[in-house]
């Protein structure tokens, strides 16, 4: 059964990915720090982490950057992240520290599902960003 972990401080977000994720073949788990992300992933080994790019003092885009460093330093098994972002222009950012897919805010529990099926089938879902290949297969 695959999991999830959530990493957000704001209970609306969990709600609406809890909502539409949650079930009996998926499992979503939540932390309210960015810096809380790396200690839950040994413990929960989650399929996918949803990242929130405003967690109090620590974002997901620095808690995505650390995922990627202990990637790389084989500490940690490479892990599906998903930002979710404030507007568009943060696609930037998501780019930058090599997300696999991003959702701009509003969210809804379609474009969330798809999102997480995509992910979790190994491919890339983005939005707000001109032709990025394999993306959103």
């Amino acid at each position: 059964m695959p999991t999830v972990l959530l990493a957000t401080d704001a209970d609306w977000i969990f709600d609406e990915v809890e909502a539409a994720l949650s079930g009996p073949d998926l499992t979503v788990y939540r932390v309210r720090a960015g810096a809380d992300v790396l200690p839950a992933l040994d413990e929960v080994e989650p399929d996918l982490v949803i990242l929130d790019l405003q967690i109090g003092n620590m974002g997901g885009m620095a808690a995505c950057m650390a995922i990627r460093h202990e990637e790389a330093a084989d500490r940690i098994p490479i892990t599906a992240v998903l930002m979710l972002l404030d507007r568009a222009a943060d696609t930037f950012l998501a780019r930058r520290c090599e997300a696999d897919g991003w959702l701009i805010k509003p969210l809804d529990a379609f474009r969330l599902a798809k999102a997480a099926r995509i992910l979790l089938d190994g491919q890339s879902y983005v939005e707000g960003a001109e032709d990025v290949e394999g993306a959103n297969a």
